[in-house]
């Protein structure tokens, strides 16, 4: 046990010097070579990396701003979703619906996404009494639907 821990230790001493070293060279080449240094390190320095920044490789459009896009079209199934989400910007919803689909299982992704519908209701008026009241199962249904459609999103942007 107590050499357990001296290896750790030891290791950890290793990875940290090796790290100051690695830092003491880029260091010096920047002295050495000022500005130049930056292509011994990185490799696309005069690409159009700054303009192209918020596409992907392929330039495609981020997942986010599909989702955004589709938001903002008369889909039956989005018509619901901003009847349920009222005020809420539609960039926020397509980041919380993009944080939805990470989770790995899909009862798990719809909870989620039927979670993020009914933060409207939780977290500000209430709208019981109302024609605009929606149930449990009405709401757990739209999230089912939605994740089809944002899969269907995801898949055309693969």
């Amino acid at each position: 046990m107590v050499q357990e821990k001296q290896s750790d230790r030891q290791q950890r001493l290793q990875n940290f010097l090796q790290a100051v070293e690695a830092a003491q060279k880029v260091q010096d080449d920047i002295m050495k070579y000022g500005l130049e240094a930056a292509h011994l390190y990185c490799d696309d320095v005069d690409g159009d990396w700054l303009e192209t920044w918020g596409e992907d490789e392929d330039g495609q459009q981020s997942f986010v701003e599909l989702v955004t896009n589709f938001l903002q079209s008369d889909d039956l199934v989005v018509v619901k979703v901003r009847k349920q989400l009222k005020d809420k910007s539609l960039e926020k919803i397509a980041v919380e619906l993009e944080r939805c689909l990470r989770f790995s299982k899909e009862e798990d992704r719809i909870f989620a996404v039927k979670n993020v519908l009914a933060a409207s209701v939780a977290g500000g008026e209430s709208n019981r009494g109302t024609s605009d009241e929606i149930d449990e199962s009405e709401l757990l249904n739209l999230a089912e639907e939605l994740l089809e459609k944002l899969a269907e999103i995801k898949g055309s942007a693969e």
